[in-house]
């Protein structure tokens, strides 16, 4: 039995360990590695059965009373503090060579303390989409572990005025994260002028984009806990209300340095523990059943490489042995590029806006559709040969290929989401930002060094492709189009960003373009450096989200996403956190059955 086996392993381990030490290291049944949005959620479920011991180790520490983390109008306040982890890129080649800034919440509750706090999921076709990759993730079955982990405040009289609308049969009341809208909202005028607008160009109100269809204008939820008028995160939800359970430990301030494995011989690798750096120095901390990695795309495959799982060019490099061979780990890193145009407002905006519109690849691209999806299509196997080129034979063309076309399908076929516009009314100014939801281009993340403190490398690759610019620049000048239609053309000014005088009405695709490459940043939704694909397609983690090649390794993060979402991560990465959590739960039910019977 793999719980056995485990426990002698443990014992092997802990008597080695022990004599450093004055003590045998701590040990528990499950170790989580990361304490954000996906590891509190599991962490929450596991502990709910008495008979188990949970830790979570956490680079950061409590943010409960970080004003920068509750102040409801307060994003971006945390940025570039020492809750940031501000991850550093390399130089962008396709953008004029600049750096660019990912930001990740370092802290009890991870990015779910520093994000935009939208609540919105994803298009249905998208998570059935997954499921060429991993047997029973589709949406029928997500859609029931969403709401498991929502608690939807259903807006008031006030809140309805102004534009909060639903349908209840999309959301939960019970779970533990708190969903809803803002105490104070943007004036009640800003709404029906901007569903005009989008009526005048064939764009409908979607009344609620949480149930699987996400097309349109819609005033979404945030994360936010209404009658407190704070924000809301993973840590409110998941972690302070339940923090007395004895058998639920945080380890704050601790950085995981590696996977500990077993030296017995297996057909796959055997984890015991991991090696930590805290307070006290290095030290051992042991898991008598499963090391769980959520600590994010861009900290989960550096943990694995830094353990010996990943490419063995790499890991030879540094002179980490190789436990498992996986050339796909750190592959497939997808991210968005955020820009934004602002207006002079003609009246004094208040509240917080949470309007966004979401228009299909047919409404924005209009009679060139057709034109734009047959150029794109004949492109895709050329943008695959360049990432297989890009990793140096890391990953096969004929598996980004296949990648690819799902997501052309999706686009093109599905009509799903191919941009979000969030419109921005604050004070005297109307602003926007807004990112294509799907760019084709692929990046990675890799160690540079054996040294687990040595920043990794990381390279989404932004605008890789032409297409990504194009549609930057397309969704940009659509933007221009929705502000010179009224009635929204009468509820604003002069356009103050980038402005007529930088860009006439007249200005070329190339000026456009130099303007996206110098105003552009990262949107902050990495995902895909471990995805859920079959191994032979690319693949980090199977349908449990086990790593391939170990026996109780798993990743429960945006990692394991194989492609991009039309929604926010977070809704999505708390669903998932929830069904992961069944899996396991149900695992080691089994195991126990049996071991009676």
């Amino acid at each position: 039995m793999i719980v056995l086996s485990i426990t002698f392993a443990t014992i092997w381990l802990g008597a080695a360990v022990a004599k450093k030490h004055a003590g045998p290291p701590p040990q528990y049944d499950f170790l989580i590695v990361g304490g954000g949005t996906s590891g509190l959620v599991v962490a929450n479920r596991l502990s709910e059965k008495k008979d188990v011991t949970v830790a979570v180790i956490e680079a950061g520490d409590s943010v409960l009373h970080n004003v920068n983390v509750t102040t409801v109008l307060g994003y971006g306040l945390a940025f570039g503090t020492d809750i940031d982890w501000a991850y550093q890129t390399e130089d962008q080649t396709y953008a004029d060579g600049k750096k660019q800034t990912m930001r990740a919440g370092k802290a009890i509750g991870g990015t779910s303390t520093i994000n935009g706090m939208s609540y919105t999921r994803a298009q249905d076709v998208q998570i059935d989409a997954w499921e060429l990759a991993g047997k029973g993730w589709n949406w029928k079955n997500l859609f029931p572990y969403y709401k498991k982990s929502e608690h939807f405040q259903i807006p008031t009289p006030e809140q309805v005025a102004a534009g909060a609308d639903y349908y209840i049969a999309y959301h939960g009341l019970t779970g533990p994260l708190k969903v809803g809208w803002p105490y104070e909202m943007t004036n009640d005028s800003v709404l029906p002028v901007l569903d005009e607008t989008m009526r005048q160009l064939g764009v409908p109100f979607n009344r609620d984009a949480n149930g699987g269809e996400m097309v349109g204008l819609t005033s979404h939820p945030n994360t936010v806990d209404r009658e407190k008028d704070i924000r809301e995160d993973a840590a409110r939800a998941y972690f302070w209300p339940f923090e007395s359970r004895p058998n639920l430990k945080i380890i704050s301030n601790t950085n995981v340095n590696k996977i500990l494995w077993s030296n017995d011989s297996h057909s796959e690798a055997l984890a015991v523990g991991v090696e930590v750096t805290g307070p006290n120095g290095t030290e051992t901390i042991l898991a008598s059943k499963e090391v769980i990695l959520s600590a994010g795309s861009l900290k989960s495959p550096v943990i694995l490489e830094l353990s010996g799982v990943g490419n063995p060019d790499i890991l030879k490099k540094y002179d980490i042995p190789v436990k498992v061979n996986n050339t796909a780990v750190g592959e497939n890193l997808q991210d968005q590029t955020n820009n934004g145009l602002h207006w002079e407002g003609r009246e004094f905006f208040l509240g917080e806006a949470t309007f966004s519109l979401m228009p299909s690849a047919n409404q924005l691209y209009g009679d060139k559709v057709s034109d734009i999806a047959s150029s794109i299509n004949s492109s895709l196997a050329d943008y695959a040969e360049a990432v297989e080129k890009f990793s140096n034979g890391a990953v096969q063309a004929a598996n980004v290929l296949y990648m690819l076309q799902i997501q052309w399908d999706l686009i093109f076929k599905s009509q799903v989401p191919f941009a979000e516009i969030v419109f921005l009314p604050i004070a005297r100014t109307f602003g926007t930002e807004y990112w294509p939801l799907l760019p084709f281009s692929r990046g990675s993340i890799h160690i540079k060094s054996s040294d687990p403190t040595k920043t990794p490398s990381i390279n989404p690759n932004y605008f890789m492709f032409e297409q990504d610019f194009d549609s930057a620049v397309a969704v940009a000048q659509y933007i221009r189009k929705i502000f010179s239609t009224r009635p929204l053309s009468d509820l604003v000014g002069d356009e103050t960003s980038p402005g007529l005088d930088l860009l006439p009405e007249n200005a070329s695709d190339t000026d456009w373009k130099n303007w996206v490459k110098s105003t552009y940043r990262s949107n902050y939704h990495p995902v895909g450096t471990a995805s859920m694909l079959p191994r032979e397609k690319g693949g980090v983690v199977n349908p449990e989200l086990k790593v391939y090649g170990t026996q109780n390794v798993r990743v429960i993060d945006a990692s394991v996403f194989p492609s991009q979402l039309c929604g926010h991560l977070t809704s999505t990465l708390y669903a998932v956190a929830e069904r992961a959590s069944d899996l396991i739960k149900n695992k080691y039910t089994a195991y126990r059955t049996m071991d009676s019977g």
